[in-house]
């Protein structure tokens, strides 16, 4: 048998606390409930991946997740990591729906493959970097809170904040004087998660300008399937338009090209995985518009190899990378590391070098 066969794929519980309540416009989390897998090659190499459990945000909850791997397992053993765009493909027609636990055990896959050819994975991306520079986000929360947190925030050298926005739109503005006046010189994020309509988006950011804030950027102001929306604050907003939840494959990327429905997009690795991730990379820079490299709720495993990915593809001009900050617990032994908003990762170390010592220890 070859080195690179795969010859097991397990999957453990990934549970963690979060240090606060986090309140998006959909949805509220407070605990990180997501599944890891490893991959086991021939040669006895280990890889590691996550797989983002967050609904409505993903179509996965834990257990279907868990299941899916346990369907998956007698399909993958045998197949060649080497061949892991193949591997992607059979994925794609495997499990339709699950795009988390796809993207999840492909990133297994690349990081075992990755180990056993002794690459750090920004260097199999292409090598641009090693560093990157995040964000970091706060929540919809009450104003006194926000601003608390952007002065430690500020503190702590992060100079852009993201913020959650789309539940009631003069909270918001009131949110974001508050953050404003605790972090003025910041580049400031809004993500509204679906959040509004295109009318509200645009009389939002208007009164904002009233109020002397101009957004670096607005994320995904309307619903996912919103087209005439999206292109409408695209149009109309003044600031740029970063799509999230309305590319999560290439057909949705060439229609944003094709009708210039938004200014940039944001790659999260688990909406699509990573082979079509490269593809929609390569339209959007082909097509100049701007990148962003986010994620789900995740730990540093499913951060770690996205920013190897960004870092080593290079050209992102957003990095909100930061949910593992935000946690009250870090299982992750290795993988990169952290020095506030800016994360280093390892020249010498194979793959994206994180691993689970608890999970070793139970299988």
């Amino acid at each position: 048998m070859i080195s690179t066969a795969i010859t097991s794929i397990e999957a453990f519980p990934l549970d963690v606390p979060l240090l606060a309540p986090f309140t998006v416009s959909s949805t509220q989390l407070d605990r990180l409930q997501n599944v890891s897998i490893r991959v086991r090659l021939a040669s006895n190499t280990e890889g590691w991946g996550e797989i983002p459990a967050l609904q409505p945000i993903t179509f996965e909850n834990q257990e279907t997740a868990l299941e899916a791997i346990e369907y998956l397992r007698p399909k993958l053993l045998g197949q060649d990591a080497a061949a892991w765009r193949t591997c992607a493909e059979n994925l794609t027609e495997w499990l339709v729906d699950l795009n988390a636990t796809r993207a999840g055990v492909e990133i297994a896959i690349l990081d075992a493959l990755t180990r056993e050819w002794g690459v750090p994975l920004y260097q199999f991306f292409g090598g641009v970097s090693n560093e990157l520079t995040t964000d970091i986000t706060i929540p919809i929360c009450p104003d006194q809170e926000a601003h608390q947190l952007a002065n430690e925030y500020r503190n702590a050298g992060f100079m852009t904040i993201k913020t959650k926005v789309g539940l009631d739109i003069a909270d918001d503005i009131s949110r974001l004087i508050a953050i404003r006046q605790a972090h003025p010189d910041c580049a400031l994020i809004l993500d509204a998660n679906e959040g509004f309509t295109a009318n509200e988006a645009v009389r939002f950011l208007e009164a904002l300008r009233n109020d002397g804030i101009v957004p670096a950027a607005i994320e995904q102001p309307v619903a996912c399937d919103d087209w005439d929306g999206l292109k409408q604050v695209t149009i109309e907003g003044g600031v740029p338009v970063v799509a999230d939840e309305s590319c999560r494959s290439v057909e949705n990327m060439l229609r944003i090209v094709r009708e210039q429905l938004a200014s940039a997009v944001n790659i999260k690795i688990a909406k699509c995985g990573v082979s079509t991730a490269l593809e929609i990379v390569a339209i959007a820079k082909g097509a100049g518009l701007q990148l962003m490299i986010g994620g789900m709720v995740e730990t540093r495993l499913l951060m770690g190899f996205s920013a190897h990915f960004a870092a080593g593809i290079g050209g992102f001009k957003w990095i909100d990378l930061d949910t593992p900050l935000l946690l009250a617990d870090d299982p992750i032994n290795g993988g990169y590391t952290a020095d506030g908003p800016r994360y280093s990762l390892s020249s010498t170390i194979a793959g994206h070098g994180g691993s689970i010592a608890i999970a070793q220890e139970t299988s």
